[in-house]
């Protein structure tokens, strides 16, 4: 279940756990290793297994600690932060009951000169939902949207993917028809960062940005951003035309259709049916 904003959320944490490894940037690091300082927290509900008082309702402690330590050391980072960013990848991905997970790692002897009681790194990383609106109609439209899909599985869970719609073009209407489709992701990238994503995935695909609303092999929009609402030059969520289209509505009610748009209070559903009432 995701975490919803103002509920407070349970946790289980680990604590400064020690742990012998070879990261750094220098090369003495990475020859005679050093002890490294780890702690955790996995956001998750323990009301559950509060309730029920079963071991598979939660985490094994122990089971933890060890997968911890496994992933730890495993292979060499040069920087901590780089470790972290994978430590939380690992265990947001594997296991779906945790939602948000916070990690902090420090050298047991800082390597520098000056004092400092303590030198080190925090991340906090959380599983967003997002809705994307893909559409494309120059070449094979229907594989263009495939491999579209299959660039996000690699950087995104792919958890619905609506059917393929054929729709006129708006704005510009000189051009071949449309395929859209609306997919659902679970993603640790933030709004930047995703945009980031899927401006590499266009560009792969051979993508242009020559006519405003002009053909194009593939468009892939970020629809909804969890309950975010943001305005910036180059990144407006929800996007503002989503309500006004069919070519958004129609595959995205089709995935999500009970989604509450943040600043409208109507459901996908009831956007659609008041579009349709319009037209």
């Amino acid at each position: 279940m995701p975490i919803r904003k103002g509920f407070k959320v349970d946790n289980i944490y680990i604590k400064d756990l020690e742990i012998f490894a070879y990261h750094g940037v220098f090369d003495n690091e990475k020859l005679n290793g050093q002890f490294f300082l780890i702690s955790v927290k996995f956001y998750l509900s323990l009301q559950k297994a509060g309730i029920s008082d079963n071991l598979d309702d939660t985490f094994n402690y122990a089971e933890l600690i060890q997968e911890l330590e496994n992933k730890f050391t495993e292979k060499k980072y040069n920087l901590l932060e780089a470790c972290a960013e994978e430590l939380a990848k690992h265990f947001l991905c594997k296991y779906s009951k945790c939602q948000k997970i916070k990690i902090s790692i420090r050298k047991k002897n800082v390597p520098i000169t000056q004092k400092v009681k303590e030198l080190g790194i925090s991340i906090t990383r959380s599983k967003h939902l997002v809705y994307l609106g893909l559409g494309s109609n120059l070449g094979n439209k229907e594989d263009n949207l495939k491999r579209a899909i299959k660039a996000l599985e690699s950087l995104a869970e792919v958890e619905k993917i609506s059917s393929f719609y054929i729709t006129e073009p708006v704005g510009y209407k000189e051009q071949d028809n449309f395929l859209n489709a609306a997919v659902k992701i679970k993603t640790l990238l933030n709004p930047y960062d995703l945009l980031e994503q899927i401006m590499r995935i266009e560009k792969s695909l051979k993508r242009e940005r020559t006519i405003k609303w002009g053909p194009r092999t593939i468009d892939i929009d970020i629809l909804f951003y969890d309950n975010l609402v943001m305005n910036e030059d180059f990144l407006t969520i929800p996007h503002k035309e989503s309500h006004k289209r069919l070519f958004v509505l129609d595959p995205l009610s089709e995935i999500g259709g009970n989604l509450i748009h943040p600043t409208l209070g109507l459901s996908i559903l009831e956007l659609r049916k008041k579009l349709k009432n319009e037209e």
